[in-house]
């Protein structure tokens, strides 16, 4: 599919921000006064500007509030719920914390579970789409559910949870790609199944349904050459895990090593989100003789 850059910017932020959220409501770090404001500052801001950006995608913003009214059939939907609640509750222990050096341990925790939530709603709406078999697989809601989880552990400073969760990410971003080279295949689905002409024998395509280019061929078709793909990969299993891991074991905790494996990671998410968009393959480019 298309690697919209509001797509990998709104999964990238939001991700980030609430997967830091998550561990400051969980108390592994209680910070107060001016460092809680900062800590705090920074996970609001960065899932806030992911939301933000998530909203610009749709064709029509101005309908962004329509999105909180189809909760019970939609993930999207879902996912907007989730987040303004985990907001919410968030916030009397963020004020207490920052304001009172007072933090209300229930709303933090009920406000890291709704963080964690969201998160899984944003993969959901991904995982669910049959027509996608390479997001429809257990892997989807692992890889963020992991990099929300891996990234907020190093934003708050919690080395030991963010080294094993660095080796967990690695391991899911290898399985997620090693299943997902093989969902197309594995769905059954061929350009028989996509004509519906397969009881005529095999289908090639003698010319495109169109001579002009059209919503479904931006949108649905995006073809990546094995060769940068498999380049990518590299850069994001390194930059994403094994360097920002490294980072952690080999220098002494300063904000330096932090500051350090941070960027690392930041890089190597950027390039597995835009994979993940680039590398997914609907089964209407199938249609279009387009793999």
């Amino acid at each position: 599919m298309h690697p919209a850059p509001s797509l990998i910017i709104f999964t990238t932020l939001s991700g980030l921000g609430f997967g830091l959220l998550a561990w400051l409501g969980a108390g592994a770090l209680v910070p107060t006064g001016w460092v809680g404001f900062v800590f705090y500052a920074l996970g609001y801001g960065l899932a806030g500007a992911g939301l933000v950006t998530s909203a610009a995608h749709l064709g029509h913003p101005e309908r962004a509030l329509k999105a909180f009214t189809q909760w019970r059939t939609s993930w999207l939907s879902r996912e907007a719920v989730l987040s303004v609640g985990a907001l919410l509750l968030m916030a009397p222990h963020a004020a207490g914390s920052v304001f009172f050096a007072t933090p209300l341990p229930v709303f933090g925790w009920l406000g890291a579970v709704f963080c964690v939530a969201t998160v899984f709603a944003t993969s959901m709406i991904y995982a669910q789409i049959r027509a996608v078999p390479r997001w429809h697989h257990w892997t989807t809601p692992a890889l963020f559910l992991a990099f929300a989880l891996s990234g907020g552990a190093l934003l708050s400073g919690q080395i030991t949870a963010a080294a094993l969760l660095l080796a967990l990410l690695a391991v899911v971003m290898v399985l997620h790609w090693h299943f997902g080279d093989r969902r197309l295949a594995e769905a059954g689905s061929t350009p028989e199944t996509a004509t519906g002409l397969g009881f005529m024998g095999r289908v090639r395509l003698f010319e495109p349904p169109h001579t002009g280019a059209n919503y479904l061929l931006r949108e649905m078709v995006h073809v990546v050459g094995r060769k940068h793909a498999v380049k990518l990969r590299v850069i994001a299993l390194l930059g994403a895990a094994v360097l920002p891991a490294l980072v952690l074991a080999a220098l002494p905790a300063s904000h330096l090593a932090a500051g350090l494996a941070i960027a690392l990671h930041g890089v190597g998410l950027m390039a597995s989100r835009w994979l993940f968009f680039a590398e997914a393959e609907h089964v209407v480019g199938l249609y279009y003789g387009r793999r």
